[in-house]
């Protein structure tokens, strides 16, 4: 599970989050997990707490959840961007991601997901001068991995 990214691969994602993020005030975070104790949404919600991402200012944060292992994924947003983009959006973003990861090319297809993402939270929550960055952009680890 350490290898799952390679060293290029993690800086090609974090560089996307770092860009995704000069033009909002919209947080996005990738997590990858080793193992699944329930269901993927449930342990994405609880992960989405556990990195602190619901004490955003304006609720805007954005959870790329990834278990490889198991083979399944999710994308949690906070309320604050739910309620700008509805469910629809998210499906979107889910149905890119599974034709990236399908392909094998996990780190280009969370890079574009970012970079859309990104975009949509410019549309709701633009960059501000005033804004800092609530969230670390590096990728976040399973204790177990």
């Amino acid at each position: 599970m350490l290898a799952f990214f390679s060293k290029e691969d993690e800086t090609r994602i974090i560089e996307a989050i770092r860009a995704a993020e000069r033009n909002t005030s919209g947080e996005i975070r990738v997590h990858l997990e080793k193992k699944l104790n329930k269901d993927v949404i449930a342990e994405a919600r609880d992960t989405f707490a556990k990195l602190g991402m619901h004490n955003t200012e304006a609720r805007n944060g954005v959870l790329l959840f990834i278990a490889p292992e198991a083979h399944q994924f999710a994308i949690i947003g906070d309320e604050g961007i739910h309620q700008q983009v509805g469910e629809q959006f998210w499906q979107e973003e889910r149905d890119l991601l599974q034709t990236y990861f399908r392909q094998g090319d996990f780190a280009e297809g969370i890079c574009q997901a970012i970079a859309i993402i990104g975009n949509k939270l410019k549309a709701y929550f633009p960059y501000l001068d005033e804004d800092q960055n609530e969230l670390p952009d590096d990728i976040s680890y399973s204790k177990d991995v």
